[in-house]
Formats: structure tokens, C-alpha cells, sequence
């Protein structure tokens, strides 16, 4: 399990690849919803909680329709599908406030998903205490924040998040961050629900003070989507892919045939990482438009979060409210 990867499909994937069985205790189901596929992994007992390295609970995955980013009513349909789901594992009654937090650095454009979310978030908590007759009965209070990190504010962001939680005791928090994929064909098209929190930098070996029930005492959900790409597992794949495509046109029962198959696929890519690590370090890759793309998505997460909390509305109605 060397390769980084925050999504638990994936890491289901790797490992039922590795060992060549299924796990014990994980349980993943699959549907779709036009041409929105949705996976939902359960992990249910502590073998498979170690088998993929992520703690017992449930993780939903939304993979995105290709050009996306280019369709509008694409956009909304991912965002009602979003919210379908977040409304799923959200419980919530109408008087209770959700604190909506927006990891990462707002500066570096593959880690500032968080924070664009933030900007988009329909914010209603000081609505609710300074002119509560002004607004519908109906609209539940919403607070966000986006904290930075630790490279920024010299504080852990967690240290953050727990200090305005002791001061206004929201009742459920949902974090947004950026994660890592270790397939370039889910980079900036997954989206991760999970109901476990989350640890920021995780994904590019550089794991911070998780934010969790555990640690903040009230339910944490976190949305993700991978936005980079380790590059020593781009390079491992290509090969993979060339190498196969050598021995489907090799003749099989030949020297070189034997040659290909005979290598080990996990030396290789232990290989490729010593190479590579002198002369780039651990270099993460994001595609080009990636300005446009988080852009993007982070509209679709904002709506999908606005239309789950707020139920009592339409998107229209909070479309109004954000202008």
C-alpha cells in the first residue's frame, strides 16, 4: 500500500490487486444516476479497517461525467446528486447549526479547493441570532470558515476548528479538502463523501492532527476530491500499460514473452520511486487547467452543501440569496 491515495475505492482496488482476494468486512455497493456513477464502501470490521487503511465507517464516491466543467446542467446534476447523498448521512433537525470548514491554502491552486467552497457557502447563523425575523423559519444557521494551515497561521488547523467549536458548539461539522488519486483518470472527477473526518495533507505524506468525532466530540463529514496525482505512480501505470500492451502482441511461449512476464510489477514500481525521488523529491502532478476546474467543482460541492442543509429552499432560492 505505498502508493498515496485518499479515496477508499482506490484503496480497495490496490489491495484486492495486491493479494488477489476480496476483503473481509468491507462492503461496496455500485449504482448510477444517468451518467453520474456512484460507489458507496462500507467498512465494517477492524480486518478491513487494516486491510485499507481507513477507519470503519462509510465512504460514498461520485465519479463525474468527462468535460463537466463544461456542461452547467452536468454541473447541477452532480451538485442534486451530492446533495442527495451528503442529506443521507446527515442528521440534522432544522434548529441545529452546521459549521462548513474549507481546508487548505487558499495560495497553491490544487490545495485551494476548501476555500473557494467556503466562498460560495450560504452562511445563515448571524442571520438567525441578530434578524431572525427576516429570514424563513425554515432555513437552518450555516456557519463556514476557512482556517489556512499551518505553513500560513502557525497554528494546526485542527487547534483551530476546535476552538470555534468550544465557542459556538455547532452540532455537526463538514470539511472540505483536496485530496490524492493514485489514477490520473480521477483527478479533479471524483468526489468523496466520507463520515470518518479526515486528516489533512494525508494524501502527499505530509498528515496533520486529524479532525474527527473523536477528537472534536461532534459528527465530522468530509467532502473531498483528488486534485493531484503522485508522479512516480503516473510513471509505474504508463509502463504497466506499455508492458502489457508488449506481451498482448508478443508471442506467447517465446523468450521475450517469458522476459515480460516475468517481471515483478512491485519491484518495478519501488524501482521507479528510487529513480525518481533524487532528481524531483515527491512530486505531486495537477493537469494545467486546473485554475478552471477547481473553479468548477468547487461550485458544484457549494451547491450540493447549500441544497443539504438548507431543505427548505430550492437552489433557485439560494442562488437569490448568494447574489
Amino acid at each position: 500500500m505505498s502508493i498515496r491515495t485518499d479515496l477508499a475505492v482506490e484503496a480497495k482496488e490496490l489491495y484486492e490487486k495486491q493479494s488477489s482476494r476480496k476483503i473481509q468486512g468491507v462492503e461496496i455497493s455500485n449504482r448510477k444516476r444517468g451518467d453520474i456513477k456512484i460507489s458507496n464502501v462500507k467498512v465494517v470490521t477492524d480486518e478491513g479497517e487494516r486491510a485499507i487503511r481507513k477507519p470503519k465507517g462509510t465512504y460514498i464516491t461520485i465519479d463525474m461525467p468527462r468535460l463537466i466543467h463544461y456542461d452547467a446542467d452536468g454541473m447541477d446534476d452532480v451538485s442534486q446528486v451530492l446533495s442527495e447523498e451528503l442529506s443521507s448521512v446527515i442528521k440534522l433537525q432544522d434548529s441545529m447549526t452546521a459549521l462548513v470548514v474549507g481546508l487548505g491554502n487558499w495560495n497553491i491552486t490544487p490545495d485551494a479547493l476548501g476555500p473557494k467552497v467556503i466562498s460560495k457557502i450560504m452562511v445563515t447563523r448571524h442571520l438567525k441570532e441578530l434578524v431572525p425575523d427576516t429570514i424563513d423559519e425554515g432555513i437552518r444557521p450555516v456557519c463556514a470558515l476557512a482556517p489556512g494551515v499551518l505553513g500560513l497561521t502557525g497554528m494546526e488547523t485542527s487547534e483551530i476548528i476546535k476552538g470555534v467549536v468550544n465557542k459556538i458548539k455547532p452540532n455537526l461539522i463538514i470539511c472540505i479538502d483536496a485530496l490524492a488519486s493514485r489514477k490520473m483518470e480521477r483527478v479533479n472527477s471524483t468526489i468523496q463523501i466520507g463520515t470518518t473526518g479526515i486528516s489533512p495533507g494525508s494524501g502527499v505524506g505530509n498528515r496533520r492532527m486529524e479532525i474527527s468525532e473523536k477528537t472534536l466530540g461532534i459528527p465530522v463529514i468530509a467532502i473531498g476530491v483528488p486534485t493531484v496525482v503522485d508522479a512516480a505512480t503516473m510513471a509505474n501505470d504508463t509502463i504497466d500499460m506499455v508492458l502489457d500492451e508488449m506481451i498482448r502482441t508478443s508471442q506467447e511461449g517465446g523468450e521475450f514473452y517469458d522476459m515480460l512476464k516475468s517481471i515483478d510489477k512491485n519491484e518495478k514500481q519501488k524501482m521507479i520511486q528510487e529513480i525518481l525521488h533524487p532528481y524531483v523529491g515527491n512530486l505531486m502532478v495537477t493537469p494545467k487547467e486546473v485554475d478552471m476546474v477547481i473553479d468548477s467543482i468547487s461550485k458544484i460541492i457549494a451547491n450540493g452543501i447549500n441544497i443539504a442543509l438548507q431543505p427548505a429552499l430550492d437552489k433557485d432560492d439560494i442562488n437569490k440569496f448568494l447574489q
